[in-house]
């Protein structure tokens, strides 16, 4: 008589226990941390039975002893042509067009196409970048609609549609002959997976001028891993840029606004995630300047890198059951689905109007019009999403933009003066 009360009594803490369990248990999958964890666990999934075939093939000297069909695949995958070029820059980008005089409308025309390519597909990334991954879907007067979560699913339709039009860029035009063992691009790749997902996770904490801001500082910590990955050396101005570049972030971060807006609220996990983008990003692009000493173009190294982001994120995807789900989200909202192919689009053609920018008028002027698209993008963000910046704020951004261009100054007069050098002279390597 006694229990049976007491177990009656005792049945809304257990249903309110179960409630909070399962609120933990949605706030733990949430948590940028865990979903980290979890996402490198599935690529660990892929890399270590990789390595361990790799290792293997290595050690029984494949390459002399194995025969058949899957001879000429393994030779690809695991050992390549090792054909190296002498000179890096000569391999690592397609000869330069020089304009000339009787074509001076013609690169005129080249250069607004270019410049037009670049801050349109970049802006427009950045915009629906931030709406995604900031804004919720299927709001109505009732209803408060959801937000997208799954960064990686974002990352995978990125990496897929590059992967598809890299694939038919080199299908369809003259390619130099292909020497890197394919695995060696899946370093480059894993960096780039883990960096872009923290680019995407980042924005759930800090504001996107903000994460612009980030972006630009990132010349320090590529100098860095220039220094450990490529064992490069740098010069004073080099160093001066870096510092000043540091100077004008640290001035905006610590601005502060009144009223500012939550989601403009620069948190801990943002600042962290916002250091693993650089990290990645830093390791990413000197792995592939360590490789561009292959003969290769720069869309084979995008069809390269993309091939294992493919795998990865799709692999990891599928143990986690969340491809489906976010399938599922993008039918039940049909305006997020137009977002994320437009993010591929904008994503893919951003990457060839880089390298045809780059071919046709050289890295300064490329990276002349990438720093005036970040100032831009700042701009547009606080216009379309109400972000709000100090005076100190502005004054760090100011700083930042005068380091870029200071930085890109110098350069192009060291390399005219090291032009001049008398032969057997080697000018400093830079990033």
């Amino acid at each position: 008589r006694i229990c049976f009360p007491l177990m009656l009594a005792s049945l809304p803490t257990m249903a309110t226990g179960e409630e909070i369990s399962v609120a933990l248990q949605e706030s733990w999958g949430d948590f940028w941390l865990f979903r980290f964890f979890i996402n490198a666990a599935g690529y660990a999934s892929i890399v270590v039975p990789g390595f361990l075939l790799i290792q293997y093939f290595k050690r029984r000297n494949y390459l002399e002893t194995g025969r058949g069909i899957c001879f000429p695949i393994i030779k690809s995958c695991v050992f390549g042509s090792e054909v190296k070029s002498l000179h890096q820059e000569d391999s690592s980008l397609p000869p330069r067009a020089e304009p000339t005089e009787s074509s001076t409308a013609r690169q005129v025309f080249k250069l607004v196409f270019c410049a037009a390519g670049l801050q349109a597909s970049y802006l427009t990334w950045g915009v629906l970048q931030e709406r995604v991954m900031t804004r919720t879907y299927g709001a109505t007067e009732t209803d408060p609609g959801e937000k997208f979560k799954d960064s990686q699913f974002l990352v995978f339709m990125n990496r897929i549609l590059a992967f598809t039009v890299a694939g038919l860029y080199c299908a369809l035009t003259k390619q130099p002959r292909h020497g890197a063992p394919m695995y060696k691009y899946s370093f480059a790749s894993l960096s780039n997976i883990l960096s872009s997902w923290c680019q995407y996770e980042a924005l759930k904490y800090v504001s996107f001028p903000t994460q612009v801001l980030a972006k630009a500082s990132k010349v320090i910590p590529v100098m860095m891993m220039g220094k450990l990955v490529s064992r490069k050396s740098y010069e004073y101005w080099e160093y001066l840029t870096a510092a000043l570049i540091s100077v004008g972030v640290s001035m905006f971060l610590l601005s502060s606004a009144p009223n500012r807006h939550m989601s403009t609220v620069t948190t801990f996990s943002g600042i962290v995630l916002l250091a693993g983008y650089i990290i990645f990003d830093s390791f990413t692009s000197n792995w592939q300047d360590a490789l561009f000493t292959y003969k290769m173009s720069p869309v084979q190294m995008m069809f390269g890198v993309n091939v294992f982001s493919c795998l990865f994120t799709v692999g990891s995807l599928l143990e986690q059951g969340a491809l489906l789900e976010s399938v599922r989200f993008m039918t039940r909202h049909s305006e997020f689905m137009a977002h994320a192919v437009l993010l591929s689009v904008c994503s893919a053609c951003g990457q060839l109007f880089i390298f045809y920018t780059i071919n046709q008028f050289g890295a300064a002027v490329f990276t002349i019009i990438m720093t005036l698209r970040q100032a831009f993008a700042i701009l547009l963000s606080c216009l379309i999403y109400g972000h709000t910046v100090t005076v100190m704020g502005g004054l760090g951004v100011a700083v930042v933009f005068m380091a870029l261009f200071l930085r890109v100054y110098a350069r192009s007069r060291m390399k005219k003066r090291s032009k001049k050098l008398p032969p057997g002279d080697t000018p400093i390597q830079k990033v």
